[in-house]
């Protein structure tokens, strides 16, 4: 158990003493059992806390330490001073009072009533006029706001399962309208293993078909093998192509990751 005494006097402490974040590593750790953490004893609370909290976790997480969940820049909170007055927050509020977020910054808690929403948040928002990428990025970089992709910034994401479902489906439909409904001898040569594109492999292979998804990231490769959406990895083209040939012929789905840059 880490000790930092410039939190003692916090309520993320009990989280920190608990081995559920740790503020010298920016390690963050999904909260798990049936134990409440927050002084409300209101599952409605504690539940927001843990998908703050589940979000960062480097299982789930693509760059955790820069509060990145996926999408490239999709972040939980703005920064981490935002998450621990999060944190903070959520831990002491009463289960008659609403958080307020913008852009991943807690701004104010309001008294409401039980039946209001604990938290309301909204992400990224410009009036049109300034509504481009590059007023966005100047705003960013001052700390004024942050990209909260669509279940980053409301703490939703499921990770890479919440896509496959779609992802399958689409693959299901190319083809039933090309290939008589099954990819079963068909080589599908995709890039992408991210927390979104990493389902491809998996979809591809539950249609019966052989994927080669070329990634530049080896943790990425490793990172699907590991959780069951990739079933071999290379770096040698010739390699990966030898070995969908041989899936191919069996009439097997197969996947395989090949280390490049597409």
């Amino acid at each position: 158990m880490n000790s930092y005494p410039t939190y003692s006097n916090r309520p993320i402490n009990k989280l920190i003493e608990k081995g559920y974040y740790d503020p010298a590593t920016r390690s963050v750790r999904a909260i798990r059992g049936r134990e409440l953490h927050v002084d409300s004893k209101d599952w409605q609370i504690e539940g927001a806390l843990r998908m703050l909290f589940h979000v960062l976790d480097p299982d789930v997480a693509k760059d955790p330490k820069n509060l990145i969940v996926y999408g490239g820049t999709g972040k939980a909170c703005r920064n981490w001073e935002s998450f621990e007055a999060i944190v903070d927050t959520l831990l002491t509020m009463e289960s008659d009072e609403t958080l307020v977020i913008q852009s991943g910054k807690p701004v104010a808690v309001f008294r409401t009533h039980r039946l209001a929403p604990r938290i309301v948040m909204a992400n990224a928002l410009l009036v049109p006029k300034w509504a481009d990428w590059d007023y966005f990025r100047e705003l960013e970089a001052r700390g004024l706001t942050m990209f909260g992709q669509m279940t980053a910034g409301c703490w939703a994401y499921i990770g890479t399962q919440g896509i496959l479902q779609g992802t399958y489906e689409t693959f299901a439909f190319a083809a039933e309208k090309h290939f008589g409904g099954s990819l079963e001898g068909k080589l599908v040569l995709t890039a992408g293993l991210g927390e979104m594109g990493g389902a491809q492999p998996l979809a591809v292979k539950m249609n019966g078909g052989v994927a080669i998804v070329v990634e530049v990231d080896k943790k990425m490769i490793e990172r699907r093998i590991r959780f069951g959406y990739l079933d071999t990895w290379t770096d040698d083209l010739d390699k990966a192509l030898d070995l969908a040939h041989r899936y191919l012929e069996r009439g097997e789905g197969y996947s395989i990751g090949l280390l490049g840059n597409a």
